[in-house]
């Protein structure tokens, strides 16, 4: 009998959170041996581990709790890796020295597999002087540009890329630079962007009032508040960027404004967190916690989730004490404070289970009744950790009990605090759950609505060849299995059927017992008024959400993947013929299948030669057009060094498979450059190349930016991938780069594959 729900889970397990050794050969052969592994180094900080390791495991079997994705990875693997998933890094000076040493910081943090979060709103604006040099600043955008290649370089652990949240002041001088910054498509690519919009500034939206664009005192421009907002507001209508953070509100609210400033998010946007600060992250799975579904008596027990609220308390409380950390600042800033983020996923199948329609109020009144008593139980559970352990280091009871969520909280709760003290200053958070929720079981995700109800998924076979696969959500899963082939009710409803308010009004309802933030996403429809999606986000600030993020399908971002009940049969995808030779750029074209070779494609051999190797290595890039566009096709690599022939084999066919696929395969070039040599690269041609597939990837990004494939070195596509599917009527969202399917989506605030888990923000 296997644990996972769906075929779907037991592959991201092996995929993603399966220890294997350097050959892939697996250390964890079922999981429950990783349940055992995670057990196990959480409970080394124990005075008794033995029996709290037996607890542990019980809470993380069957998938009730959920660690974040890099705790289920890295603890008790040994590897030099940090098990926080998010930092937001320290504040940048506005000084040549003082940026690039945050730009080595970064770089360290990313390197371990952290992502970062950085306020850009202390760099002076562009076009001010530059005091004892005679120059102007370039500007902070001119900075992020720098921090945007660097990611690019940079391997996380784990396989995946570091994830980027750059945020600046509404006041800023810069701010119409920045707002319209992702307008360029093939610019800062690795950054989410928010702006941090006050009070203040949303009063003078409100009374059409001016708004003066302010650094270090002096006013440089002003402008109409209400202008400056229709421009955020059109940008994101646009490009689905930038968010939007209420700043004062974060603050206003944090637990700890009584010792820290916060002005930036980690990348999806869940946790605020000031100078150095993590987010350490983990989720109560809510829909394996209710009893007797789909029938009047569903609910979920108040004592069974109090006892798995506090043993998840206490398991990530001692995660701040075995993980490590890139930086000496950042450990710091977790010891004072030792926030943790404890949320929840599952919710909407949760809400189905017991009959509710999501979005509706007596759903929004669930989803506040299950968070309120998720809070206390964490903040209980917080108090007994330091009675046993004592309160972090910071702790001031005054100070603390008049602040932020605390002042909300019930007077139980409250005296309990008082009395004790408490280990964590911050204990509740609602973070993306993607890959975490298929492993699960294709459980909903976080709170967000069900995004598809199922899914035909294709899945390559060791022989080369694709079979389909059914993936059902686990509500849906649960009801065939009690009901047959009894229709789905009214009540069962998903993210494209809903109104813009419904999805405000649940993370309005869920905001108010967490701590924290949440990460979130309001799918509009595509025909919404510009007047109707300016509502969307006044009516987040007016209900009391600490943050808005949208995402509205359009010829920029990408159709929403169209899902149907019934199985379809694909139409053929047939080859567009050549063009004439003088139109042979232009934009990615998606193909949903592998075309077939032509018999005669136009390539280039390029010649490599590696400093030190007797022989060079010869690459040949063969291109097609497809749609009157030009792609790379096919790579051969040869070489008379023998010691070179298997890999050189392997990486001709799975590069070549990967070009066959379709889609933006910009990212080859990213993973190859990004491969450092441990014996050390080389200096060829007055660059530093870390390893001979370093090399070769720099090969392969040329030759893309000469058939107009890229749009330069560092950079992407020369023209957006639109979902373009040739032989295809109906329009399609954008191809996954991990997997090529065509299942990506906007869930949480980042695009998220729902074939193989991949989200750039995981």
């Amino acid at each position: 009998m296997t644990r996972f729900a769906a075929p779907i889970a037991e592959q991201i397990w092996d995929m993603k959170y399966r220890f294997k050794a350097a050959d892939d050969t697996p250390h964890d052969l079922t999981v429950e041996d990783s349940w055992r592994r995670i057990a196990r180094a959480l409970a080394a900080p124990e005075a008794e581990p033995e029996a709290w390791e037996g607890r542990f495991y019980t809470a993380l079997e069957d998938f009730k709790y959920l660690p974040a994705g890099r705790i289920v990875a890295g603890a008790g693997t040994a590897r030099s890796v940090t098990l926080f998933n998010c930092f937001v890094m320290g504040t940048i000076p506005d000084s040549m020295a003082g940026i690039f040493d945050m730009l080595k910081e970064a770089a360290l943090t990313m390197q371990q597999g952290g992502g970062i979060g950085y306020d850009f709103s202390t760099i002076r604006p562009r076009g001010s002087a530059v005091h004892g040099v005679a120059a102007d600043a370039s500007g902070p955008l001119s900075f992020m540009d720098v921090w945007d290649a660097m990611c690019r370089t940079i391997m996380s652990a784990g396989s995946r890329r570091g994830a980027m949240m750059a945020t600046m002041r509404c006041d800023h001088p810069d701010i119409e630079d920045f707002i319209a910054a992702k307008s360029d498509s093939a610019r800062l690519r690795m950054f989410n962007l928010s702006v941090l919009v006050s009070d203040a500034f949303m009063e003078a939206v409100k009374a059409d009032g001016s708004w003066d664009l302010v650094f270090e005192g002096k006013i440089y421009h002003t402008v109409q508040a209400r202008d400056l907002w229709n421009r955020i507001m059109q940008a994101t209508y646009d490009y689905a960027e930038p968010g939007v953070i209420f700043i004062d509100r974060i603050n206003e609210q944090n637990n700890l404004n009584y010792v820290e400033t916060i002005a930036a998010t980690n990348p999806c946007g869940e946790q605020p967190l000031p100078p150095y600060g993590a987010c350490l992250l983990g989720s109560i799975n809510l829909a394996r916690l209710v009893s007797d579904p789909f029938s009047d008596a569903a609910r979920i027990d108040d004592a069974d989730l109090d006892g798995l609220v506090a043993t998840a308390v206490r398991m990530m409380d001692n995660v701040v004490d075995v993980s490590r950390f890139p930086l000496p600042a950042q450990a710091e800033e977790a010891q004072n404070k030792r926030r943790i983020g404890l949320g929840v996923t599952g919710l909407a199948d949760a809400l189905l289970m017991k009959g509710l329609r999501y979005g509706t109020p007596e759903a929004a009144e669930q989803t506040e009744a299950w968070l309120h008593r998720i809070a206390r139980a964490s903040y209980l559970a917080s108090v007994e950790l330091a009675k046993e352990k004592g309160a972090f280091p910071l702790f001031d009871a005054e100070k603390y009990l008049a602040s932020g969520n605390m002042m909300r909280m019930d007077d139980d709760v409250r005296e309990a605090v008082r009395a004790h003290g408490i280990r964590n200053a911050l204990v509740t958070s609602i973070a993306p759950t993607g890959t975490i929720s298929l492993y699960a079981g294709n459980v909903s995700s976080g709170i967000e609505p069900v995004f598809a109800y199922a899914y035909t998924r294709k899945v390559l076979q060791k022989d080369g060849t694709r079979t389909e696969e059914e993936v059902v959500d686990y509500a849906v899963q649960m009801w065939r299995d009690r009901m047959g082939d009894a229709a789905l009710p009214d009540y069962f409803v998903n993210a494209q059927t809903l109104a813009p308010e419904e999805h405000v009004r649940m993370q309005a309802a869920a905001q108010k017992w967490i701590d924290s933030s949440i990460s979130k996403t309001i799918n509009v429809p595509e025909d919404i008024s510009f007047e109707a999606f300016k509502d969307v986000y006044m009516q987040a600030y007016e209900t009391g959400c600490k943050g808005c993020t949208t995402y509205r399908p359009n010829e920029v971002t990408g159709s929403v993947l169209s899902v149907a009940e019934e199985k379809k049969e694909a139409p053929e995808v047939i080859a567009t013929p050549a063009v004439e030779p003088e139109q042979p750029h232009g934009d990615v074209i998606y193909m949903s299948d592998p075309l077939d070779r032509p018999q005669a494609l136009e390539g280039q051999t390029y010649k490599l030669k590696w400093p030190d190797s007797e022989h060079a290595i010869y690459l040949t890039i063969n291109d097609i057009v497809v749609g009157g566009k030009r792609r790379p096709f096919e790579v051969f690599i040869n070489s008379k060094n023998m010691e070179h022939y298997a890999w050189t084999v392997a990486l001709t066919r799975m590069i070549s498979a990967v070009f066959r696929r379709g889609g933006d395969v910009s990212f080859v070039v990213e993973e190859l450059k990004a491969v450092f040599d441990p014996r050390g690269g080389a200096w060829v041609q007055g660059k530093y190349i870390p390893s001979i597939l370093a090399a070769i990837g720099g090969v392969i990004e040329r030759h893309m930016i000469a058939i107009g494939f890229l749009a330069g070195e560092g950079q992407g596509l020369k023209a957006d991938p639109t979902a373009q599917v040739v032989g295809l009527d109906a329009p399609r969202g954008k191809a996954c780069p991990s997997c090529g399917q065509y299942e990506m989506r906007m869930i949480e605030g980042c695009m998220t594959c729902g074939s193989c888990g991949y989200s750039k923000c995981q």
